[in-house]
């Protein structure tokens, strides 16, 4: 009877202030819980704030190995410190050279033809004439004559017949001052009955038309002649006619 009592208090002690005091306590025990738990969470990293990676470390037991820690980069970030490419230094190539162009055969300068002039303009009174004999006035007798005689007045300049080199100034016992011209190739001309004092001197050069003299009057042998320029021409030492190398006029 007495158990019974008891029952009966604490049944209405429940359903009375009891009750609330049991809520009340409940509710305590889950707002310890909760402030725990959120303590916890609060406590790991979510995120650092320089490299943009976030890193969640889970409970592992004693003597487990750890997971690897899994990074996330931020993709600007990897552009970034991605490498650069490198501009590649390009060597110029060098320029092939030219081939040699195919010599030309060469061929030796063609020389002018030799021009030639009249050492005095005046008439030929005396012809060349080795085969036939003619008469010397002043000799007084027959005899060849390997030149021809040109009318010319004394003090007369006389020029070269052509170009060439002066190989001899002499005084000929019979024909006077007397000049000697090489023109090359074996022509050679000579010049006598000239005045006493040539203008040109052995060893010099000259040119179709230079003066190298007068006429004079020096040539014994011809003295009975009109004033006159006696002039020879010998091809390869044979004595020619020099009239086949004056220009007509």
């Amino acid at each position: 009877m007495k158990q019974n009592g008891i029952m009966k208090k604490l049944g209405d002690f429940i359903m009375g202030k009891g009750f609330y005091i049991a809520l009340l306590l409940c509710v305590a025990t889950i707002g310890v819980s909760g402030y725990y738990l959120y303590s916890e969470l609060s406590a790991a990293p979510l995120s650092d704030s320089a490299g943009g990676q976030a890193q969640v470390e889970l409970p592992t037991g004693e003597g487990q190995a750890k997971p690897p820690v899994v990074s996330q980069t931020d993709p600007r970030q990897q552009e970034k410190d991605a490498p650069k490419p490198q501009p590649v230094k390009v060597e110029p190539q060098p320029k092939p050279e030219p081939e040699p162009e195919p010599e030309q055969p060469t061929t030796a300068p063609v020389s002018a033809p030799p021009v030639y002039t009249w050492p005095v303009k005046g008439e030929v009174f005396s012809d060349f004439s080795l085969e036939v004999l003619a008469y010397d006035e002043t000799m007084g007798d027959w005899r060849t004559h390997s030149g021809v005689d040109i009318a010319a007045a004394v003090g007369t300049r006389v020029l070269a017949l052509s170009n060439g080199t002066v190989t001899r100034v002499y005084e000929d016992d019979l024909m006077g001052t007397s000049v000697v011209i090489d023109h090359g190739d074996g022509l050679v001309s000579t010049y006598q009955n000239l005045s006493s004092y040539p203008t040109v001197a052995e060893g010099d050069s000259v040119v179709t038309g230079t003066v190298i003299g007068a006429v004079g009057d020096t040539a014994i042998a011809e003295s009975g002649r009109p004033p006159h320029l006696h002039l020879e021409v010998m091809l390869d030492q044979r004595s020619v006619d020099p009239i086949d190398y004056l220009p007509q006029y």
